[in-house]
This record gives C-alpha cells, structure tokens and sequence, in this order.
C-alpha cells in the first residue's frame, strides 16, 4: 500500500534494530520468518488505524496527540507477536514450507525456532513496557494470552470430526482475530480516545480477522498452491476441522459424511485429492466464502462512527480485497 510506504519502512527499521541479539542465532532465525516475504499485514493496520483516528480527532476539531514513533513500535510489537506464533505454529504442526520457502524449524530445527519465538514475545514485551500505557499493555497482555488459548483450542479440536462451526470460529477469534483487533485498536488507545471509537476499531479487526482466517481455510482447499507457496490439503493431512469440512459434514450426503468424519479422525491414510475434489463438488466452498463475506461486511459496517477520510476508505477496500485474495 504506497499511501504507508514511509510508515512501513520506519516500521521495517525498528523491527531491525529491536531484532538485535548477543546470541547469533536469535538474530538468524527472526531474521528468517519476519524477513520472508510475508503480508505485514497486522502492523500495517496499526498504521492505517492511527491515520483513520487522527482525522476522526481533526473532525472533532482535536489532534492526535501520539507520536510516529510509538505507532511504528506498536506495529513492531504486533509483528513480533504474530511471528513467535508463526514459529510455534510450524513446530505444532510439523510444517516444512512456508511462503514457499522452508520453515524456520525445517532449517534450525524445533528447539531454536520455540526459543526464538520466546525471544520475540519478550522482546515485545519489552517495547510494550517502554510506551509506559497501561491501556496498551492490557490489551496486548490479553491478546497474546487469548491467542495462546486459541492454539490450545485448536490442538485441541484435531482430530475430532464432531467440531461444529461455532467451535471452528472460536478458534478462529482466538488464535487469528484477536491480534488483528488488538492491532486496529491500539492507535486509538494509545491516543486516549472514546471507548466507542476503541470499540469499533477492534470489532473491525474482529470481524476483518475471522474473514481473513475463513478464505485462507477457502484457499486450503480451493486455492493456487504456487500462488500460495504450500501445498494444497494441509488442513486435511493435519486432521483439521475447517469450515469447508464442517458443512460437508452438516449438509453432505451419509456416504460424504462418513468420508469426512474417516478423513478427520485418520487423516495419515486419507486420499487427499480425492477428499479435495469431494469438496470442490458441494457446496461447502460457496458456503465457506459467503461466511467471510457476512464477517467482511460487519467489519466495514463497524466503521460507521468514524469520519470519513482516505484512510477509512482504504479500511473498507481492505475488508472486500481479503475476501477476493488468492493467496
């Protein structure tokens, strides 16, 4: 996004020098995942959210009155964050490509890649301590603690073919939707705003989070897997219970409903493509998209209170492009 090329690039700088360790390896493997190619979306946010709030305050006849320099080290913090969970993710799920590149555990092996995903967690810790605003270290605080239960949650929901789809999207908001709340929100909190405008920034990036996770579930099953930079079926070898599966459960015939529910409950011996294609041939992807669709459409929704501005558009161009993303 050109309109916050100086932003990220300030931010890509803190997260340069914040990275440094006496220890190389630290340095090697955060340098690895964060430097890989990946979206930048969550810190991105925490710049575009601070802009859209700083022209609500002008609105009002006020000014913002945070500094650059704390945002860029929220959306730092967001990016460690997101990246420990990263690195703690590929070791769970035993993943060896990422962003079509080999994970960091494929490379350095699981114990550097756990111990290096708790240096980034107390890395961002540190910098939250250092913006010295309680606000923002609560809410901080309890995301990376509700995203640590929402791993849980999700270890906890392998395997098991009765998973419905209200325990998918708790999940879903646990693990993927809370950091992106967390980060729409920040820059409001840190710039002592109402709690209503707090409050619709973080159901935005609810609800942007939950569609966000839903089309990557989508494109599990139905994406590019050059474009994407993995294989295709992940979820499926790995026994996961995502959307598509869960309404083919519901809604599909008993002789697809016994499929799955084998598939689920072993999936070392499911025929993947053939599953694919079972999948591709009802109606679970339409339904898959529609739910991210409704989740994108709340998000925009839940931007009603904020003034109108280049960058609240740009919010909800955000919300309609993660829904038509192919990778």
């Amino acid at each position: 996004m050109q309109l916050l090329a100086p932003d990220m690039q300030a931010v890509d700088g803190v997260i340069r020098q914040r990275l440094r360790s006496e220890v190389g390896l630290v340095e090697q493997v955060a340098d690895y995942i964060i430097f890989s190619g990946g979206k930048r979306m969550r810190p991105a946010l925490v710049c575009l959210c601070s802009k859209v709030v700083s022209e609500h305050f002008k609105s009002e006849g006020r000014a913002l009155q945070t500094i650059p320099s704390a945002i860029w080290s929220l959306a730092s913090i967001v990016e460690f964050i997101h990246t420990a969970t990263l690195l703690h993710d590929d070791v769970v799920d035993e993943s060896s490509l990422r962003r079509a590149r080999q994970t960091a555990n494929a490379i350095f092996g699981n114990a550097a890649s756990v111990l290096v995903g708790d240096f980034l967690y107390s890395r961002a810790f540190q910098m939250m301590v250092e913006l010295e605003s309680l606000p923002v270290m609560a809410v901080l605080a309890e995301a990376t603690n509700v995203i640590a239960e929402g791993e849980v949650l999700q270890l906890m929901n392998c395997q098991d073919p009765d998973v419905d789809e209200e325990r998918y999207l708790q999940v879903i908001r646990f693990k993927t939707a809370k950091l992106f709340e967390a980060s729409c929100c920040l820059p409001a909190v840190i710039g002592h705003a109402d709690a209503s405008l707090v409050e619709a920034l973080a159901a935005y990036g609810r609800h942007l989070g939950t569609a966000f996770q839903i089309i990557d579930d989508w494109l599990d099953y139905n994406g590019d897997a050059q474009e994407m930079g993995k294989q295709l079926g992940d979820d499926l070898r790995e026994g996961k219970p995502t959307l598509p599966l869960i309404t083919l459960m519901r809604d599909g015939s008993p002789q697809a409903q016994q499929q799955v529910r084998a598939a689920i409950e072993t999936p070392e011996s499911t025929d993947v493509q053939a599953l694919l294609a079972l999948v591709r041939a009802s109606g679970a992807l339409d339904y898959t998209r529609q739910a991210a669709e409704r989740e994108a459409a709340m998000a925009q929704a839940a931007l009603a209170p904020l003034a109108d501005s280049v960058f609240k558009t740009h919010l909800i161009d955000l919300a309609s492009f993660v829904v038509t993303r192919r990778h």
